[in-house]
C-alpha cells in the first residue's frame, strides 16, 4: 500500500499541533500532580486531627466505669462528623465502639491494607489510617482504632479538573492545528509562486523571473537561486538555439554544394575528366564535413569529460619547431615570418596540446599581414608554463574578443574575409587546455593580437580531476 506524502502545509502544521499538544499535556500532568497532592496533604491532615480527638477520648477511659461511658462520649463527637467513620476493638477482636462501620468494610475484609489505605464504598472516596492504642485502666488494654474519612468531594473536584483539563488540551490542539495549517499555508505562499513561475516555464518563456521585492528574506536566497538558475538556463537555451542554427547553416553549405554539383554533372552525358574533377570537388566537399563532424565529437567528448589523459612528458618547444616547419610553406606564400623562443615541458597529452598550439599558429597566419611576423613566446612560471602566440593584423573589437571561443562564432568582418574556418578551433583549443586544467586568454591592442595558454606544471593531474 502507497501512501500519498503529506504536503509540507499539513507537515508543518501537524508537528506543531503535536508539539503544542505536548507541552500542554505536560503542564496538565503537572498541574494534576499538584493539585493531586494538595488534597493529600489537606485529607492526611484532617485524619491526623479526627485520630488525635479519638485518642483524647480513649485517654478518658482510665476505669471501668468511664469505659462505659466512652461510647456516648464518642456518639457525642462524631456526630457532627457525617465524614468519618470509626471502628475501635479490643485486643480480642470485639467492637467497643463503631461509628458508619458500614464504609470500613473493606479494610475488615482485607480487600485494602492501612495505613494509608484508600477505598471506595457506594460512590464515595475514603482514606483510612489503623493505629493501637491504650485505655488507661488500672490494667492498660490495648484497642485497634481504624478511621475512614470521606474523601468523595475532593475526589470529585480532581475528577471534575481532569475532565475540564484533558477538554481544554484537546481543542486547544485542534484550534493550534487548524491555526497552524493557516499559518503555514500564509507563510508557504512564496513557495507556491516559485511552483507557479517554474510550471509556467517553457521554452518561448524563459524570461519569466521571481519578484524579489515580494519575496521573504528567509526565501530571498532561494528565490535569487532560482532566477540564477533561470538566467543560466535562458543563456545556455540561447547558446544551443544559436548552435544548432550554426551548425545547420555550416552543414547547409557543403551539401548544397554537392548536390549543385552531382546535380551538374548528371544533367547531361559527360567524358570520364568531367566526372571525375566532379569527384575531386565532392571530395573536398566531404572532407569538410567529416572535419567538421569530428570537430563536433571532440567538443561533446570534452564536454562530458571523455578525453583521453595519458601522462607524457611534452617539450613545447620540440611541439612549436615541429608545427612552425609544416606552416613554412603557407608562410612563406602568405610572406609572413614566424619565430619561436622559450623552452619548457609538460606533463600531458602531445597530441591534444600539439593541437591546440596548431589552432593558434593558424588562426595567426590566417590574419597576419603580408609582411608581418608570427612570434611564439614559451615561459616556464613557477605555478605554470605560459606559451603566447603573438600576430600583427586588424584589430579585434573589444566586444568580439568575449565570444571569440564560443563555438561556430566568427565576426562578420573576419568571415568576410578569412572563410576558410568552421569556427570551432578556439573552442576546441579552450577545451584542451581545460582538460589540462590551464586556461586560455587573448588581447587585441593596435593591431596586434595575443593568444595566451597557460597549462600547470602538473597538467595529468589536472587532466585527471577534469575527466
Amino acid at each position: 500500500m502507497i501512501l500519498c506524502p503529506l504536503s509540507l502545509t499539513t507537515r508543518l502544521a501537524t508537528l506543531f499541533s503535536l508539539l503544542v499538544a505536548g507541552l500542554l499535556l505536560l503542564l496538565g500532568l503537572s498541574l494534576e500532580h499538584l493539585i493531586r497532592g494538595h488534597f493529600d496533604d489537606i485529607d492526611q491532615m484532617e485524619l491526623t486531627a479526627k485520630l488525635s480527638m479519638i485518642e483524647n477520648l480513649l485517654a478518658r477511659a482510665d476505669s471501668p466505669t468511664a469505659l462505659d461511658t466512652l461510647p456516648r462520649y464518642l456518639d457525642d463527637v462524631l456526630t457532627s462528623h457525617a465524614n468519618l467513620s470509626v471502628s475501635i476493638r479490643d485486643e480480642a477482636g470485639r467492637i467497643l465502639y463503631a461509628h458508619q462501620p458500614e464504609f470500613l468494610a473493606p479494610v475488615k475484609n482485607g480487600d485494602v491494607s492501612p495505613p494509608s489505605a484508600r477505598w471506595s464504598v457506594a460512590s464515595h472516596e475514603f482514606i483510612g489510617r489503623e493505629v493501637q492504642q491504650y485505655l488507661p485502666l488500672p490494667v492498660p488494654a490495648p484497642v485497634q482504632v481504624l478511621l475512614g474519612l470521606d474523601i468523595t468531594h475532593h475526589a470529585h473536584f480532581l475528577e471534575d479538573i481532569r475532565r475540564y483539563l484533558w477538554t481544554g488540551i484537546a481543542m486547544a490542539a485542534l484550534l493550534t492545528a487548524l491555526f497552524g495549517w493557516l499559518v503555514a499555508r500564509q507563510g508557504l505562499a512564496p513557495l507556491k509562486r516559485i511552483t507557479a513561475t517554474a510550471s509556467r516555464l517553457s521554452a518561448e518563456r524563459l524570461g519569466e523571473r521571481l519578484d524579489l521585492q515580494a519575496t521573504p528574506p528567509e526565501m530571498l536566497e532561494l528565490a535569487n537561486a532560482f532566477n540564477g538558475m533561470l538566467n543560466r538556463l535562458e543563456a545556455d537555451f540561447q547558446r544551443l538555439s544559436e548552435f544548432s542554427a550554426d551548425i545547420a547553416h555550416e552543414l547547409r553549405t557543403p551539401v548544397s554544394n554537392l548536390l549543385t554539383e552531382t546535380q551538374v554533372a548528371l544533367s547531361r552525358p559527360r567524358n570520364s575528366e568531367e566526372y571525375q574533377d566532379t569527384l575531386h570537388s565532392n571530395l573536398e566537399e566531404l572532407e569538410r564535413l567529416a572535419r567538421m563532424i569530428a570537430d563536433m565529437l571532440f567538443l561533446a567528448k570534452a564536454d562530458h569529460g571523455l578525453l583521453p589523459n595519458p601522462a607524457e612528458s611534452v617539450h613545447l618547444e620540440q611541439e612549436v619547431a615541429a608545427l612552425l616547419e609544416f606552416y613554412d610553406a603557407l608562410a612563406e606564400e602568405k610572406q609572413v615570418k614566424m619565430q619561436a623562443s622559450g623552452v619548457a615541458t609538460i606533463t600531458g597529452d602531445r597530441l591534444m596540446l600539439r593541437r591546440a598550439i596548431a589552432n593558434l599558429l593558424s588562426n595567426a597566419l590566417r590574419h597576419t599581414h603580408a609582411g608581418g611576423t608570427v612570434t611564439v613566446l614559451i615561459e616556464s612560471c613557477i605555478d605554470a608554463v605560459r606559451l603566447s602566440v603573438r600576430n600583427i593584423g586588424d584589430t579585434i573589437p573589444s566586444d568580439q574578443l568575449s565570444r571569440l571561443f564560443e563555438r561556430f562564432h566568427r565576426a562578420d568582418n573576419i568571415r568576410s574575409h578569412h572563410g576558410e574556418g568552421a569556427g570551432l578551433g578556439l573552442a576546441i583549443t579552450r577545451s584542451i587546455l581545460k582538460a589540462h586544467g590551464g586556461e586560455i586568454t587573448v588581447s587585441s591592442n593596435d593591431g596586434v593580437t595575443t593568444f595566451s595558454l597557460a597549462i600547470p606544471h602538473a597538467g595529468t593531474q589536472a587532466l585527471s580531476r577534469w575527466a
